[in-house]
């Protein structure tokens, strides 16, 4: 049997010590910009080195700024923990293994990255289902490959992939997208029974509608982007740092005795009907 992630004597440990990340790497997969971006500023914040990793360097060297310039506590700024900048190609297993190369000794992998292409299923195209797939299931797959081969030698680790909201409820247009999140939950499953004996822990995060990169073809339409609030129980699209908290939960010991779950972030809109309230 695997050993506790943070063996200590003391049966009541301090709980907001179990969220503290000191000493620890974690590299975020589309750091660059969105979800991914928040998240590794979240996890910098509670103390982990990141590697903030994206297919645009830029956007990842500016992801890593940011963290250099935070303030924490109420202090006045100074540097925050350090972070780096680096390079991925999800979808080139090469571009992979050299990242998990780079960085064999990461505690936490967070996967953020994703694409989408909504369309009616009979008008896709072959090359658009191969595009949507590699990324955001393939993708996905090479890195929890690469990352959990090396955490379950070491016996200890925490991925945290990003499924969707839309891998258990479906829109006309988003079958893919679907498709693929919702495979991104079985492989998530799977390697949390597969690594569990070795002490590595496997979750996704769910979101429900965030302003991100990827929902800019909702935001322009008015009509598109109101439904999508008024279908939340809270009422309104997702703030980005709203989804760090999340993270940092599965990717600290605060979670220890948690994997292979799925966890919606979603503003409540799995929670309830959402067509229309009676006056009851």
């Amino acid at each position: 049997m695997s050993q506790d992630p943070a063996p200590s004597n003391d049966a009541n440990p301090s709980i907001p010590t179990l969220f503290d990340l000191s000493g620890r790497t974690a590299v975020v997969v589309g750091a660059g910009s969105g979800l991914g971006q928040a998240s590794a500023i979240g996890l910098a914040d509670a103390g982990a080195h990141v590697v903030a990793a994206d297919l645009n360097l830029s956007g990842a060297e500016a992801t890593v700024e940011i963290i250099a310039s935070r303030t924490h506590g109420g202090h006045s700024a100074r540097s925050g923990p350090p972070a780096e900048a680096a390079q991925v190609d999800i979808t080139d297993s090469e571009s992979v293994s050299a990242l998990v190369s780079a960085h064999p000794d990461a505690e936490v992998l967070v996967v953020t990255p994703g694409a989408n292409v909504r369309k009616r299923l009979v008008s896709t195209t072959d090359e658009e289902f191969d595009r949507v797939i590699d990324i955001n299931l393939k993708g996905t797959y090479r890195l929890m490959r690469g990352f959990g081969a090396e955490m379950a030698e070491r016996g200890r680790g925490s991925i945290i992939t990003f499924a969707s909201f839309r891998a258990l409820t479906v829109e006309p247009g988003q079958g893919i997208y679907a498709a693929a999140k919702a495979g991104v939950v079985q492989l998530t499953k799977t390697l949390s029974s597969e690594l569990g004996p070795q002490g590595v822990r496997v979750n996704a995060i769910l979101p429900g509608p965030f302003d991100t990169p990827l929902t800019q073809q909702i935001k322009a339409d008015e009509e598109w982007w109101n439904a999508y609030a008024d279908k939340t129980t809270l009422g309104r699209w997702g703030r980005l740092h709203e989804i760090a908290g999340p993270v940092l939960f599965l990717a600290s010991d605060a979670s220890s005795y948690v994997t292979g779950h799925s966890q919606l972030v979603d503003g409540g809109w799995m929670a309830h009907d959402g067509r229309f309230t009676p006056e009851v």
